[in-house]
């Protein structure tokens, strides 16, 4: 591929199968919008415009797909009229255009380049992905050149004749243009068929008619999912993943049970990683080398060191930097918290809004109260405090480096360096009470 490449993206579809509020192509697959999929996938190929189509009220599509230019497809009169709406962006554009959905999120970069480097090869007007399903019902036909394999046609379901439907080579949708012939192709289209539309795929007798040569290039099926329904949702879930996790075993990571294992889209696993089954990884997590993530934990937008260990049953949450070689150990939360390096924090604890310093040591059941109901308030914990179990930090507070808060403390305001805090009631003992009261209780209740 030398030429310049600029994309189309049609994200117009009202999606009425979701039953959704929100704009088909907005849901997410591992982590990240479908519109987004194709977009990065158009991005891998050094594209120098990407232009999307929208429908009509769609602000959070908009947003999504920012600093890309969007155009508006008001009238939903087919695919060929949807690219139309991006008119004034595809004037003077030179080289390849490549014709995207932006509810079909599994085409990998290495597909598309191989459509576009094939329509460039053999200087062709339009280039078409098709692929071969055990069964073609409801998909357009690619008929070929029995001689030359070139693509004569694209004929859709609805309009075959009965030797056309014994054509098992289909139309994926997505599609490369010469961009000099893009336009005129696309308005020579006309919308005499069964559905009264303008479809895309005629592109191909255009240009044929016009004396140029079209050619189709194949594509493993798993890649032409196209997303219409919540049961299809889940299942282009379930290849993304397996190709996540594939990926992430390939370049270093231990996956004891991968199928249990779910990926973000963007996660970044170190070498010699172990993860544990039963791990949910949401988006933006990045994890440090031979780190062991055990069974049962959660992450999302945090940064774990290298070494560390985290969980079983241990939730990292949006803002959590934990530091190489800590611990964060089970039914354990953190939350917009640094965890230094060597510091520990090992079981049932919420460590929210703070700061633990480098090897300091936080016991069982110690929460920090970071919120009166209107602020979230600071706790910092120097280097190689101790924090006896059962503490509770009520912030704002700050704990010097090497102090120690005795078991089942309630801290406020400030602790010094090296100094011991202890805040327990006087102990009260009263002997024989406890026989004196079931005594008491029995003859009132008569219950032994």
């Amino acid at each position: 591929m030398s030429l310049e490449l600029s994309v189309v993206v049609l994200a117009a579809g009202m999606g009425t199968r979701m039953k959704s509020a929100l704009p088909k192509v907005m849901h997410k697959v591992a982590g990240k919008p479908m519109v987004n999929h194709v977009i990065d996938a158009a991005a891998k190929l050094d594209a120098v415009k990407t232009m999307v189509v929208v429908g009509p009220d769609m602000p959070k599509l908009v947003e999504a797909v920012a600093p890309h230019p969007t155009f508006e497809q008001t009238d939903r009169l087919g695919t060929a009229h949807a690219v139309l709406a991006a008119k004034d962006g595809l004037l003077g554009l030179t080289g390849n255009v490549l014709v995207l959905y932006a509810d079909s999120p599994l085409f990998t970069a290495e597909t598309l380049k191989r459509l576009v480097d094939a329509r460039e090869e053999g200087d062709h007007s339009v280039a078409v992905l098709g692929f071969r399903p055990d069964d073609p019902t409801g998909y357009g036909r690619l008929v070929t050149d029995a001689k030359t394999g070139m693509l004569t046609a694209i004929v859709e379901d609805k309009e075959c004749d009965d030797a056309q439907r014994l054509i098992n080579f289909c139309n994926s949708g997505v599609m490369c243009f010469r961009a000099e012939d893009m336009i005129a192709t696309l308005e020579a289209i006309d919308n005499t068929n069964a559905k009264g539309e303008y479809y895309l795929t005629d592109a191909v007798e255009v240009a044929r008619n016009n004396g140029k040569s079209c050619v189709a290039v194949e594509v493993d099926e798993a890649e032409t999912l196209g997303v219409n329904s919540r049961p299809q949702l889940a299942a282009a879930e379930a290849i993304l993943q397996d190709r996540l996790r594939i990926t992430a075993m390939n370049e270093g990571a231990t996956l004891i049970d991968p199928a249990s294992v779910f990926l973000s889209a963007d996660t970044k696993l170190g070498r010699d990683v172990i993860v544990e089954p039963n791990v949910v990884f949401g988006p933006g997590v990045t994890v440090g080398d031979n780190t062991v993530i055990k069974a049962f934990s959660h992450l999302e937008s945090c940064v774990v060191g290298q070494g560390a260990d985290i969980g079983p049953y241990a939730r990292l949450r949006p803002g959590s930097e934990i530091g190489d070689g800590a611990k964060v150990g089970n039914f354990v939360e953190i939350k917009k918290a640094v965890i230094e390096d060597g510091a520990k924090v090992n079981h049932l604890s919420y460590i929210g809004d703070a700061r633990v310093g480098a090897k300091a040591n936080i016991g069982a059941g110690t929460i920090t109260c970071n919120y009166d109901g209107y602020r979230k308030q600071h706790t910092d914990i120097g280097a190689g405090a101790f924090i006896g179990s059962n503490s509770s930090l009520v912030a704002p507070v700050e704990i010097g480096d090497g102090a120690i808060v005795g078991a089942g403390s309630t801290v406020t305001g400030k602790i010094d360096k090296d100094a011991l805090v202890l805040t327990r009631a006087e102990r009260t003992e009263k002997p024989g009470w406890a026989a004196a009261f079931r005594d008491k209780m029995r003859a009132l209740t008569g219950k032994k």
